[in-house]
């Protein structure tokens, strides 16, 4: 395996005092794709949130690239379960958001091709309101691509959508994934079906507090 990209090192998360993670150590190295599994409650999100500088840790440390996580980073993006989009913002303008509070230049170019490449580009200047689950789900994922992250974190970002968007959207997820040479990926998920098909290293994580009570690599070919 290529030397750690992300690394959680014996991470402790209480919130309200009380303790969510407890003694996390993880590895993962550059364009790995992994996937976190496990009952509800039991710490899934709060460890995906912990690396995205959303939470703070009680104990312990997180780096990315060797450079400790103690706030959001423009080298990490998360897509969440459910869409998280500015309703008063067109599909463009979503897209571009992700940009624009980093204080860099958005690139028209860029956010078309994200358009084309997502299937959105006749839903450009629509709202939210407008759209259907799987739509919104392209354009949260389309405004997580637009900032190249090194890291993309997936909060089960498929468990609202029904099987066939669900489906597409995985296959969506992998070629983008595939088609980026540097970027990392971690996903959420309550499907063991999907962690199979998405990742190359699948991770149980039990509790609370959340624990990683079991690994196993995925040696199936891609796709």
């Amino acid at each position: 395996m290529p030397s750690p990209h992300l690394v959680l090192d014996k991470v402790c998360v209480e919130i309200g005092g009380a303790r969510i993670l407890q003694d996390i150590s993880l590895s993962v190295a550059e364009r790995e794709f992994v996937c976190v599994i496990g009952t509800s409650g039991g710490g899934k999100t709060t460890l995906l949130r912990t690396i995205a500088g959303l939470l703070p840790v009680t104990s312990g440390s997180v780096t990315l690239g060797g450079a400790p996580v103690v706030a959001p980073s423009p080298r990490t993006a998360v897509v969440f379960q459910h869409f998280g989009l500015f309703p008063w913002k067109t599909v463009r303008s979503n897209i571009a958001y992700g940009l624009r509070v980093q204080g860099r230049p958005v690139d028209p170019d860029a956010v078309r091709r994200l358009l084309a490449t997502l299937g959105l580009e006749t839903v450009a200047d629509y709202y939210p309101a407008q759209l259907s689950g799987g739509m919104k789900q392209r354009v949260g994922l389309a405004r997580a691509l637009a900032a190249g992250p090194d890291v993309l974190l997936l909060d089960e970002p498929f468990s609202a959508l029904d099987a066939i968007t669900r489906e597409s959207l995985q296959n969506e997820v992998l070629r983008l994934w595939e088609s980026n040479a540097a970027m990392t990926a971690l996903q959420v998920t309550h499907d063991i079906d999907e962690a199979l098909l998405m990742a190359d290293r699948v991770l149980v994580v039990s509790g609370p507090p959340g624990r990683i009570t079991f690994e196993m690599k995925v040696d199936l070919p891609r796709p």
